[in-house]
C-alpha cells in the first residue's frame, strides 16, 4: 500500500471514531521532531543532514459491564531526505474481550516475545518496520486473532495471522541502506499464496519460582527476507525481497536472581536453503543499586550471539558476536537514562547509545547515536555491517506527550 493510501487509511479510522456518539473517546500519545546528522557523506550522495517529523495518537475505549475494550493506534511520520521513510502505517486497532478464563484479541496488534538485550530472536509475530529504526525494536500492526487462557500450569496463547507484512526498507535517497535499492514492490513469495497465507503460532509461558519460561511455534512466512538481485534493467539493478515458509521453534527463559538476571533465547528453524538451523543469544545483566547519593543505578549487560551458520543470505561471512552493555537509570524526577552497547566480532564493532530525559510533564529528549567500526573495505562480504560504514550518525528527538 503506497503512503497516500495509507495516510488516509489512518485519517478515515480516526474520523469513524470521532463521529461515534456512543463513546466518550481517551486520546494520548506523542509528536516528536528528530534531527540527525551522519558524520559522512553517504556511498550515494546522501544529505548528512536530515529532519522528521513524527506523530502517534492513541485511542482506547473500554465497555466495563461487557469486559470489552478497544485500542486505536496510528502513526505517521515524515521525512526530509528518504520517501520510503515517510510512511504511516496502523500499529494497534484491536477489539478485546476478556471473560472468566478466556481473553480474546481481534485487529490488528503488536506481540513481543524475548528477553535478550541485544538481538530478539524469538520475537516473530510483527514484522520489523527497518526504516523507522535498524535497531528492530519498531514493528508494523499485525493483522491477527489471538486467543489465550491463564491456568493454574501457565499462560496459553493461540495466534491466526492473516495478512503478511513486508519489511520496509531506506529507499535510493535514503542512508542506512543497501548498495542496491530494495524493490519492494515486487517481492517474491515461497508460498504460492503469496502474502495471503494464513500463518499461525502458540506459546506456553509461566513463571516457576525465580524463572520465567517460555516455548514457542510458529509456521508461516518469515519475517526476515532474503535477497536476489534483479538485472532486468543492467542500468538500474534492485534487490529482490524473497520470503520463504518456515517453522520455528523456540524457548525463551529469564531467571531473576537478587541482583543478576540471566537472560537466554534460542530458536530452531526450517525452511532456508541451508536447511534447518539453530540460533542463540544469552547473557547476563548484573546491578549496582544506589551508586550514587541520589539513588542511580547501574546495570552491566554481557551477552554473545550464536548461528550454527557458516554464511548468512546474501554471502557474509557469519561471526558470532560478544555484546556488553552499560544501563544507567538516574531515579531522578526527570527518569534520566543511559544505555551505551558496544558488539564485537573479529575487528567489527557496532557502538549504540540511547538516552532520554523528562523536560517538565509533557516534554522528553531523547538522544542516540549508532557507530559502525573496524569494518574491512577490502572485504565487503565478510560482514553485513559493510553497507553502513559510512552511515555513523547522532540523533536529538523532542518528544511532546498530549
Amino acid at each position: 500500500m503506497s503512503t497516500t493510501k495509507q495516510l488516509k487509511a489512518i485519517i478515515s479510522s480516526v474520523l469513524i471514531l470521532l463521529s461515534l456518539p456512543s463513546i466518550s473517546a481517551e486520546w494520548r500519545g506523542v509528536v516528536a521532531t528528530d534531527v540527525r546528522y551522519y558524520f559522512e557523506d553517504g556511498d550515494f550522495g546522501q544529505d548528512q543532514e536530515l529532519a522528521s517529523i513524527m506523530i502517534e495518537p492513541e485511542f482506547y475505549h473500554n465497555w466495563d459491564e461487557h469486559n470489552i475494550s478497544l485500542v486505536f493506534k496510528p502513526f505517521y511520520r515524515w521525512d526530509s531526505m528518504d520517501s520510503e521513510r515517510t510512511h504511516g502505517d496502523i500499529r494497534e486497532l484491536m477489539l478485546q474481550y476478556v471473560g472468566d478464563e478466556w481473553e480474546v484479541k481481534a485487529g490488528i496488534g503488536k506481540v513481543f516475545w524475548g528477553v535478550a538485550e541485544s538481538q530478539h530472536l524469538v520475537d516473530i509475530i510483527n514484522q520489523t518496520d527497518f526504516v523507522e529504526n535498524i535497531d528492530g525494536e519498531d514493528k508494523l500492526g499485525q493483522p491477527m486473532i489471538a486467543i489465550s487462557t491463564e491456568r493454574d500450569w501457565g499462560l496459553l496463547s493461540l495466534f491466526a495471522l492473516p495478512g503478511f507484512r513486508e519489511r520496509t526498507f531506506a529507499g535510493e535517497e535514503g542512508r542506512l541502506r543497501f548498495p542496491y535499492v530494495v524493490d519492494t514492490d515486487n517481492p517474491i513469495y515461497a508460498d504460492p499464496d503469496g502474502k495471503s497465507r494464513l500463518d499461525g503460532a502458540i506459546r506456553w509461558s509461566n513463571w516457576i519460582g525465580d524463572w520465567d519460561i517460555g516455548i514457542a511455534h510458529f509456521s508461516g512466512t518469515s519475517r526476515d527476507p532474503q535477497f536476489v538481485l534483479d538485472t532486468t534493467n543492467p542500468l538500474d539493478p534492485k534487490l529482490r525481497p524473497v520470503y520463504v515458509t518456515i517453522d520455528q521453534t523456540s524457548v525463551d527463559v529469564q531467571a531473576t536472581k537478587g541482583a543478576w538476571l540471566w537472560k537466554l533465547e534460542a530458536m530452531s528453524r526450517s525452511g532456508f536453503d541451508q536447511g534447518r538451523y539453530s540460533a542463540a543469544v544469552g547473557g547476563f545483566e548484573y546491578s549496582f543499586y544506589g551508586v550514587t547519593e541520589s539513588g542511580a543505578d547501574l546495570g552491566i549487560i554481557m551477552e554473545y550471539q550464536y548461528d550454527s551458520r557458516d554464511v548468512l543470505p546474501g554471502g557474509f561471512r557469519q561471526e558470532d558476536i560478544v555484546v556488553g552493555g552499560l544501563r544507567l537509570a538516574m531515579n531522578d524526577i526527570p527518569s534520566t537514562e543511559v544505555l551505551l552497547g558496544y558488539s564485537y566480532a573479529e575487528n567489527q564493532q557496532f557502538i549504540n547509545l540511547e538516552a532520554s530525559r523528562r523536560l517538565g510533564d509533557s516534554w522528553k529528549l531523547v538522544i542516540e547515536g549508532r557507530w559502525f567500526e573496524g569494518i574491512d573495505e577490502t572485504r565487503p562480504m565478510d560482514s553485513f555491517l559493510y553497507p553502513l560504514r559510512n552511515d555513523d550518525y547522532l540523533s536529538i528527538s523532542f518528544e511532546r506527550y498530549f
